[in-house]
């Protein structure tokens, strides 16, 4: 399985991005999909994910802010991401969940500066 993310790129404080990621590869049915982010000096941490049924979850300092949603035709998910704050800058990563295992994307960086 592999993962193209993409959509990262320079923001203001305010502002918005739309973040994509496309999953190829052998695959029956891709379990859940979702992001986390890693900022300089610090650990990755969990943004969002949404299972294959849609349900969501999200991590507390970006509920209300960012939206995630896939598009099971494509193999793709997305995160929307609005009202954009220097603390949401870092490298996002998209995941898949299949077959029990967990694959990740490239990482797309996200800056958020004025």
């Amino acid at each position: 399985v592999q993962l193209q993310a993409s959509g990262g790129g320079l923001v203001q404080p305010g502002g918005s991005l739309r973040l994509s990621c496309v999953a190829s590869g052998s695959f029956v049915i891709i379990a859940s999909m979702g992001w986390y982010r890693q900022a300089p000096g610090k650990e990755r941490e969990f943004v969002a994910v949404m299972s294959d049924g849609g349900s969501t979850n999200y991590a507390d300092p970006v509920k209300g802010r960012f939206t995630i949603s896939r598009d099971n035709a494509k193999n793709a998910v997305y995160l929307q991401m609005n009202s954009l704050e220097p603390e949401d800058a870092a490298v996002y990563y998209c995941y898949v969940k299949v077959d029990q295992h967990f694959y990740w994307g490239q990482g797309t960086l996200v800056t958020v500066s004025s």
